[in-house]
């Protein structure tokens, strides 16, 4: 039905995820024929909406797959790997931050565009509705006015032109014309009849338009400081949540998208209880070929209320001067069908199919068009937002792993080795704890003081220097000395200070068995 349109054409993404498959829970074959009442119908949404429940369970079995193998293969890369490089990567973050970028910009972008849909579609709500309530009011009050007031005014006229058949036939007429405006008014439609109030419909849908709107635009700053933190190694599982809004995305979008295929089936079934056939195809496809089924009550109206007009101006023209006393109540009548004919004037211009049709329009095209677009793009940018935070989650683990490697590389050097870098090498070790400098051992004693070297003579100014002095001169204009004398003689000699070694010259026999040979020179 929708193929012969010609001011609406269903956009060709709601045919192809119309054309999707529809299974119910026993894997047949379903009609995909908009149907939301139907159980079957029901049940191939829900089966759609279960794709997302898979496409979840992948990622977390895909995951898990990932850190197991990298759990396993960790103790290898620490044995062989010394300097890993992380080029690679390091680039496979940077696309996939730039990936999670774009996707939230297409999030964006669907975002405001399902936001302007919506809004459309309520606008053409709110305008629908207030004509089909400016239609039923109009309906109400001119019935009302004819039935009661005129009726009461014809009454007492009845009972002053009682001695005046030539009058009474007249009232008879008029009453015949009344009639024939209180069933033609009757044959409109009645709009309070109908099971759907389309501004408590318009209130629901900006309501949860709104917060829906709220969420994902919160999702979106969310996702863009999850991609940071997750830069920064500090964020997990941020994939799981865009996976659940996607299926529910899935869904809206299926059905949604069936029902811009053939909108105008489903709303026919929809009001069959108290519109016709012909009102609804009138409305919804507003053709100069298709005749306006409420033209022929409204003419009979306008003619019968024409007919009344005449009638009161006779009355007017001719029984006031005999019976005084009914201009009152012929005044009242040619007031009443005024008003009558001008809401039968707005009647015929409110019940014209183009104001009607055109919020008609505007609603499919804000759903089908915006809001359908909207969700594929948001439907998108969870896709791409899911797979890209998964890689991501992987490379910073890999990253993790690598760079706890590189740690290690520091960490094997060893302490026994006197050419470490200093730090290093003067790290606690519990073999050199029981080892003490020259002070220590001099403090023993009291001090430096109590021990008198004997004098030096004056040839002993004139020896030269160890040969190990000679060489540590070699890098430097003065001899390089030790401070701390080394032990047991497993590493090359130290060269002591003369300050050092005149102390040790002039220790007693004593005290050199009592320190045994640490100060050999």
């Amino acid at each position: 039905m929708a193929t012969a349109r010609l001011d609406y054409v269903a956009p060709w993404w709601t045919y192809w995820l119309h054309n999707f498959p529809h299974f119910n829970f026993s894997l047949l074959s379903v009609d995909s024929t908009f149907k939301p009442e139907d159980g079957s119908y029901q049940q191939s949404l829900i089966l759609l909406a279960c794709l997302g429940a898979v496409g979840l369970g992948f990622s977390l079995l895909f995951l898990g797959g990932f850190l197991v193998c990298l759990c396993c293969c960790r103790r290898n890369l620490d044995e062989d790997t010394k300097r890993p490089n992380t080029c690679c990567i390091t680039w496979v973050a940077i696309i996939t931050g730039l990936i999670v970028c774009s996707a939230v910009g297409v999030g964006f972008y669907g975002n405001s565009e399902t936001n302007d849909g919506v809004y459309q579609l309520t606008y053409s709500l709110y305008n629908a509705n207030h004509t089909l309530e400016s239609i039923n009011n109009m309906v109400a009050t001119s019935r009302g006015s004819v039935e009661t007031g005129v009726k009461q005014h014809l009454e007492r006229l009845d009972e002053i032109f009682a001695t005046k058949p030539e009058y009474l036939q007249a009232l008879r007429f008029m009453r015949l014309m009344m009639g024939n405006i209180i069933r033609e008014l009757a044959a409109l439609p009645d709009i309070s009849k109908t099971k759907v109030d389309l501004a408590a419909v318009a209130d629901q849908t900006t309501f949860a338009e709104y917060y829906r709107w709220l969420t994902y635009l919160l999702l979106l700053i969310l996702d863009l400081v999850i991609c940071l933190a997750m830069c920064l190694g500090m964020a997990k599982h941020s994939q799981f949540l865009l996976i659940t809004l996607n299926r529910a995305i899935v869904v809206n979008l299926q059905g949604v998208s069936d029902f811009c295929v053939s909108p105008d089936k489903f709303i026919v079934n929809q009001t069959k209880d108290f519109l016709s056939a012909d009102v609804a195809h009138y409305y919804l496809f507003c053709s100069t070929n298709l005749p306006n089924p409420f033209q022929q009550s409204l003419t009979v109206c306008q003619r019968s209320l024409t007919t009344m007009q005449i009638q009161i101006q006779g009355l007017l023209q001719f029984s006031v001067p005999v019976f005084p006393s009914a201009q009152r109540d012929l005044l009242g009548i040619q007031r009443l069908l005024n008003s009558t004919e001008f809401s039968v004037h707005q009647l015929t211009a409110l019940l014209d199919c183009r104001g009607l049709h055109k919020d008609y329009l505007d609603a499919l095209i804000g759903v089908c068009y915006d809001g359908v677009e909207g969700l594929l793009y948001l439907s998108l940018f969870s896709l791409l937002a899911a797979c890209a935070l998964s890689a991501m989650l992987c490379v910073i683990f890999r990253l993790w792993t690598l760079m706890g490697s590189r740690e290690k590389e520091y960490d094997d050097i060893d302490e026994e080795d006197p050419f470490n870098p200093e730090p290093r090498r003067f790290s606690y070790n519990p073999r050199r704890s029981n080892t003490h400098s020259f002070c220590s051992y001099i403090s023993s004693f009291g001090s430096q003081a109590s021990l008198h070297p004997p004098p030096q003579s004056s040839s002993s100014s004139t020896v030269p220097p160890p040969e190990y002095m000679n060489q540590s001169m070699l890098f430097g204009s003065t001899p390089r000395y030790e401070n701390v004398p080394l032990i047991r003689g497993g590493s090359p000699p130290p060269s002591y200070s003369p300050s050092m070694r005149t102390t040790y010259l002039s220790m007693t026999d004593a005290q050199i068995r009592h320190f045994g040979t640490d100060f050999q020179v």
